[in-house]
């Protein structure tokens, strides 16, 4: 069945909310360049953000085309409001420690590496051609934060406690990357994409052995927080556009 049978509007917010996960969070990994903690780090951040951001603009492009007014990648990375981006809560969340960053890392990764490889046979052939290079992407990303949270799990009291401070503040983001609706439904009967409620185990596959490795325990909280999805972000996000967006809005329609 091919992507022409959905409907077009819902199609593009399907895209977009992938294209908004990939840029913010790539977005979030550029800002540690220069400030991390070993020469290493500085090199292979700023290279995984890369990795996402390559990606997200395969996405815009595919959204441009699919929407078919006119507006391109840059539009959409650059020229809409907070409300209108439609990226999970979690690929948002301020960096913090490198613990903290590492563990987002790996959550978002762990969720992505299961959606690309079901994304790889999927009936849209663009977005499995997108897929099919972006999972050998996320199986780096998965086994180099992967490896970081072991290491500081069950590594100093201090790099120990700072792992479990950071599973505790991104506990209330995880189950939000899981959630369905009529958009992911609809993507799903199409043969386009798995829905998120079914990577689930997938997800604790990755995430159980790592942290059974580290001494660490998954927190489920009481609540979980959502929004994301509806273009309802944190303070943070505002910040996070007014860094990203500021050369588009201070010089509109600039070119090198």
């Amino acid at each position: 069945m091919s992507s022409t049978t959905l409907d077009r509007e819902m199609l593009v917010t399907f895209v977009l909310r992938l294209a908004d996960d990939h840029l913010v969070l790539g977005h979030r990994l550029s800002e540690w360049c220069g400030h991390a903690p070993m020469l290493e780090e500085d090199l292979a951040m700023p290279n995984m953000a890369l990795d996402l951001i390559g990606q997200a603009r395969a996405l815009y492009a595919y959204a441009a085309e699919i929407e078919g007014r006119g507006r391109t990648e840059d539009d959409f990375a650059y020229l809409r409001r907070e409300r209108e981006y439609l990226n999970c809560l979690m690929v948002e969340r301020p960096n913090g420690d490198f613990a903290h960053t590492m563990l987002r890392q790996l959550y978002f990764a762990a969720f992505m590496e299961p959606f690309w490889k079901a994304a790889a046979t999927s009936s849209d052939e663009t977005l499995a051609g997108i897929a099919a290079k972006a999972v050998k992407e996320v199986a780096y990303h998965i086994r180099h934060a992967g490896e970081w949270v072991v290491r500081l799990g069950d590594g100093t009291e201090e790099s120990r406690r700072r792992m479990e401070a950071a599973i505790e503040s991104l506990a209330p983001f995880v189950d939000e990357m899981f959630d369905d609706d009529t958009v992911t439904v609809l993507a799903a009967e199409a043969g386009i994409t798995p829905q998120p409620s079914s990577l689930r185990p997938a997800f604790d596959r990755i995430i159980g052995p790592i942290f059974a490795e580290a001494g660490l325990s998954f927190i489920t909280p009481p609540y979980a927080q959502r929004g994301g999805r509806k273009g309802m972000h944190g303070e943070a996000m505002g910040f996070l556009l007014a860094d990203l967006q500021y050369m588009q809005r201070t010089f509109p329609g600039a070119t090198w």
